[in-house]
């Protein structure tokens, strides 16, 4: 049985074996990175939109970092949006923040009712280095 190489980031193992899943995993060359929210250490949504999602790229970023990658090292992503019609362009502002620079990766983007009390998530696959 394969067992799998697991990337936990600093402060937020206990969140992640409360809710049953690995943040990362790393296999064949890449990063898998879980949907990451805009949650606060203890689990709990930011209030505020903006706020939100900013907390998502933070947190996933922590992610990449424990696996010593970068954003830049990310080909594929995928983000769930809560009523995207009415959010996508203001999320889409602020994730410029943490994008970089072309060549950007790919993207698929989700329209969602429910995302358990947040509003975005994001999703990555990254090279690893």
């Amino acid at each position: 049985m394969t067992i799998r190489d697991v990337v936990f980031p600093p402060g937020r193992q206990a969140l992640y074996e409360t809710n049953r899943y690995s943040p990362a995993v790393r296999a064949n060359g890449f990063l898998f990175v879980s949907g990451q929210v805009g949650s606060r250490d203890d689990g709990s949504p930011e209030p505020d939109l903006d706020d939100q999602v900013r907390r998502a790229f933070e947190n996933l970023n922590a992610i990449l970092a424990a696996a010593g990658c970068r954003f830049e090292d990310v080909v594929d992503v995928t983000v769930f949006i809560v009523d995207p019609q009415a959010k996508f362009e203001r999320i889409w502002n602020i994730a410029r923040e943490y994008w970089g620079e072309a060549p950007y990766p790919t993207v698929t983007a989700v329209g969602v009712t429910w995302l358990y009390g947040f509003e975005f998530e994001i999703k990555v696959i990254a090279r690893l280095p």
